[in-house]
């Protein structure tokens, strides 16, 4: 594309790149009010922490399904069709999820698996409209600024922690004030925006697709090692930072006494990344898009640990900010790295990217996380009172791939000791009431600790990758020339 000023960028592309940074941020707000309500969701509906990262895993599942199809039809279908099929999916998602409530009170008793279904679904579409429109966003953004990449997609992607901090504190505000359905549609709000901003622009294709690159030749690429490692390396990017988000204000607020601390502090981080990635651009030139991602992920890694063993607000807030700078430019800057260094893949590698990260935040990282809080809290309690464990623990078993099936605690049952003053409680429930907020102390910081694990690996995975392109005479951006069948790519 190009307007005739020379640098390749489109006359709406600025247009373009905002209502993006809107559609994303739609994702970010429904995400970060999903943080605050899922106590809701366990003490209404009595489910374990596993149910409840099994909901929240399916608003990922399907985000990076469709991120992985949508990638592959994007250029055939067009982008402006996808966008209208995001907003479309939006507004069902928020209505499934309304529906919730009044099927659990359907009948003569409680329904918790219509709940559990509604839910599941409400976040299914949630998340396929997320998919959609990142399927569509993430090339689009790329092809608009071909000189810039890295720095464009850290300040498209910029949306998403402005989502999270406006989600969080809405739910700071409301939280007890008033139902969680009214905060969880308020991500309709920036729906709303990003289709207005769509309306009568017209959207390019890649640059695989300008230079008429076949689908073929797109696949093609997936046979490169490099992107072979760079898919696993997202796959922990997606665990790590998105699988973590969905409970760490839940975890610090056990960690700190006061879940509203938690969701300000989230608050907090999400609003240190949103303005730092807007200074993306000018870090990469200084140390290349594979140092700052080494550096991310040492960053990651020591702030997981910090706070697993953090005591008290302060320690909270140190090791939460080194979290925060660790996990900041991650997600973007592989985007990046992925549309500099593969531009014959067009939508599809760069979607592919974004698809595995969601997948794995989804099916690995929401659910592993709450399977972890459910087996170190539910030993803990075995071991310090097994009679008080049995009267808390779930009726059913809770699995997380192959791991061994744990009995977890039951969401409403602690929830009726937990968020209930102490004068309100039996002598019995007085006594029972600081071993379970101990257990769920122990789950969550246990939960951490081995998750921080995951962004040491990724570091290292880095060094290797910077070692690969300093032998070949270092990381550079490439470009395709030529067309069709003679179409390559060059330095």
């Amino acid at each position: 594309m190009s307007n005739g000023n020379g640098n390749g960028v489109a006359p709406n592309a600025n247009r373009l790149l905002w209502a993006g940074f809107m559609a994303i941020l739609a994702a970010g707000v429904g995400f970060g009010v999903r943080g605050g309500i899922l106590n809701d969701w366990a003490t209404q509906y009595g489910f374990t922490q596993t149910q409840v990262g099994e909901v929240t895993g399916f608003g990922l599942v399907g985000f990076g399904v469709v991120i992985l199809l949508g990638a592959l039809l994007a250029d055939t279908i067009g982008y402006g069709r996808l966008m209208v099929a995001a907003f479309l999916c939006h507004f069902a998602g928020a209505a499934l999820c309304l529906a919730a409530t009044p099927a659990y009170n359907s009948g003569a008793g409680q329904n918790q698996a219509a709940a559990y279904e509604l839910l599941k679904w409400g976040q299914i579409f949630f998340s396929v409209g997320n998919g959609l429109a990142e399927a569509v966003v993430n090339p689009l953004v790329a092809t608009c600024f071909p000189l810039n990449r890295t720095h464009y997609l850290n300040i498209l992607h910029a949306g998403w922690p402005a989502g999270l901090v406006l989600g969080s504190l809405a739910s700071t505000f409301m939280v007890g004030k008033t139902r969680w359905e009214l905060q969880w549609a308020l991500f309709l709000i920036p729906t709303l925006v990003y289709g207005a901003m769509c309306l009568g622009q017209k959207f390019p294709k890649s640059e695989a697709s300008q230079k008429g690159v076949g689908m073929g030749t797109m696949l093609a690429e997936f046979a490169a090692p490099v992107l072979l490692v760079l898919l696993l390396i997202h796959a922990m990017v997606g665990y790590v930072e998105l699988g973590t988000d969905s409970w760490i204000s839940q975890i610090t607020g056990k960690i700190m006494d006061s879940p509203q601390k938690g969701l300000l502090l989230f608050v907090y981080t999400s609003a240190l990344m949103f303005a730092l990635r807007f200074v993306a651009g000018p870090i990469v030139h200084k140390i290349s898009p594979l140092g700052l991602l080494f550096a991310s992920a040492l960053l990651g890694c020591i702030g997981l640990q910090l706070l697993s063993a953090a005591q008290g607000v302060t320690m909270c807030v140190v090791a939460a900010t080194v979290y925060a700078l660790g996990k900041t430019f991650l997600w973007p800057t592989m985007l990046g790295v992925v549309s500099d260094r593969f531009p014959k893949g067009g939508a599809i590698t760069i979607g592919a990217i974004g698809g595995v990260g969601m997948l794995s935040a989804g099916l690995l990282g929401g659910p592993g996380l709450g399977y972890k809080q459910d087996k170190f809290a539910s030993e803990f309690l075995q071991q310090k009172n097994p009679a008080v464990f049995d009267t808390y623990k779930a009726d059913k078993q809770s699995s997380f791939l192959m791991f061994k099936p744990i009995t977890g605690l039951d969401g409403a049952k602690k929830g009726a000791v937990l968020d209930v003053a102490d004068e309100k409680l039996t002598p019995a429930q007085k006594l029972e009431k600081p071993l379970l907020v101990e257990a769920n102390l122990h789950g969550g910081r246990e939960a951490l600790r081995l998750t921080s694990f995951v962004p040491a690996a990724m570091a290292l995975l880095y060094l290797v990758l910077i070692l690969y392109f300093k032998s070949k005479g270092g990381y550079k951006t490439v470009h395709i020339e030529g067309s069709g069948a003679t179409a390559k790519e060059v330095d």
